[in-house]
């Protein structure tokens, strides 16, 4: 995991691993904003799985990059982006 971003560290304990797939054909940037004294953005390539870690409450806002702009496309619950143990993770090259 990137330490950069870090997590408050009063809220490091609550942390869990999340995954998301950019599954579209636009460059994305994902960011979780709501999250009081955190702030997370991270740029996501077509088909690129991004890893990250974060606090059940975030919320992942994805804004899709159009020309000179970009849209607000969706905001998906981190816990439903939680990674299980059981889960198979398969590395997007």
């Amino acid at each position: 995991m990137q330490t950069l971003d870090a997590i408050p560290a009063k809220r490091q304990t609550e942390r869990i691993t999340c995954s998301y797939i950019n599954a579209t054909s636009s460059v994305q940037v994902v960011r979780i904003a709501n999250i009081e004294n955190w702030y997370f953005e991270r740029v996501v390539f077509p088909g690129q799985r991004l890893l990250f870690e974060a606090v059940p409450g975030a919320k992942l806002e994805i804004h899709t990059g159009m020309m000179a702009s970009s849209i607000l496309t969706d905001i998906i619950p981190c816990e439903k982006l939680r990674v299980r143990e059981t889960e198979p993770l398969t590395v997007v090259a």
